[in-house]
Formats: C-alpha cells, structure tokens, sequence
C-alpha cells in the first residue's frame, strides 16, 4: 500500500470517529465548530443579535436535546470566572426551586478555549417514569465565556445524566472548538 492510500485511509477513518461536525460562522468573531458522536439533526438560525443551533437526535428511541446560542456582547460583564460562575447560579434559581436539587450549583465545563459554567437539575414529576419523547428528566443550564464579545449559552436537556444521548451533548460542549476572528 502507497503512503498516499495509507493516509487516505486513515483520515477516512478518523473522519468516522468524530461522527459529525457542526461549524458555526461567527463573521468577523470567528468560527465556533461542535464535534458529536451518534446521530444527531442541526438547526441553525441567525439574526444581528445570536446564532442559535438546536441539536436533536435522529432516532425515535433517543430523548435528548441540546441548544446553544451564541451571542456577541457589547460589554463584557463576565470577564472573571467568579462572575461567570454566579451568574449562571443567579439565572438558574427559578429552575432549581422546582427540582430535585433544590439549589443552583455552578460545575465548571472542562474546555480546551474560554470558561464556562453549568448547573444540573432532575425534574421530580418525571423522575422514576418510563421516557416520553419531548419530557426530559435532566436539564442542565450554562455559560461559556469563549471571548470578550462571544458568549455562548447552552441548555442540555435528555433522560439522565449518565444517558449516552447526554454525554455525547456535554462532551459535544466540552470538546469544541473557537477560532477567534478580526473583531474584538
């Protein structure tokens, strides 16, 4: 085999262990790519304000959604973790009364550009029942601050937190990838 077919080879099937990519045009601010495992249906829209893309699994068996909303600050108010991690706790209060949990803890993602905070929260209506399409029993709400002038929020909604549909969505989060742009 040739070093040319052996490398052709080879990206082809580096290709399929990523499973899918989504990449983000963020204009003058960059470029925002998501690597999923599984098989997942991407929505964007965009307006002058936010980019919004809306991640649902292909198939039917599978409850699990994921939305992220890139926006592009004037000010940035979230310049230190500290400030990041409270507001996304300030934010999740309303949720955090009516689950399971109670409080609004703010766990850091673990991400390779930027910060960002998430908290976590069971619905106790839905907790212990079979699964149905468009309930989710888990939720988690956050931030990520990728620059000065883009933020990012992010909701993951599925069956559970150790669900597959689930860790594909957060390591989805976690694992991608911001190329700044000429702007700010």
């Amino acid at each position: 085999m040739t070093m040319t077919r052996f490398l052709l080879l080879f990206l082809v099937s580096a290709a399929g262990l990523f499973g899918q990519m989504e990449t983000l045009d963020l204009g003058p601010h960059g470029r925002l790519t998501l690597y999923l495992l599984g098989e997942w249906r991407a929505n964007t829209t965009r307006n002058t304000e936010q980019i919004t893309l809306t991640l649902a699994p292909k198939k039917e068996g599978v409850n699990a959604s994921c939305t992220v909303q890139v926006s592009f600050p004037e000010t940035d108010r979230y310049d230190t973790k500290a400030r990041l991690k409270l507001r996304v706790e300030a934010d999740c209060y309303g949720i955090a009364e009516e689950s399971v949990e109670k409080k609004a803890y703010g766990r850091e993602f673990s991400l390779s550009t930027g910060y960002g905070f998430y908290c976590s929260f069971t619905d106790p209506k839905l907790r212990g029942r079979p699964m149905e399409k468009g309930n989710y029993k888990v939720m988690s709400v956050g931030k990520v601050r990728l620059s000065a002038a883009v933020l990012v929020d992010v909701q993951i909604m599925g069956e559970g937190f150790a669900d597959e549909a689930y860790q594909q969505l957060l390591g989805a989060i976690e694992g991608m990838e911001y190329t700044p742009g000429r702007g700010r």
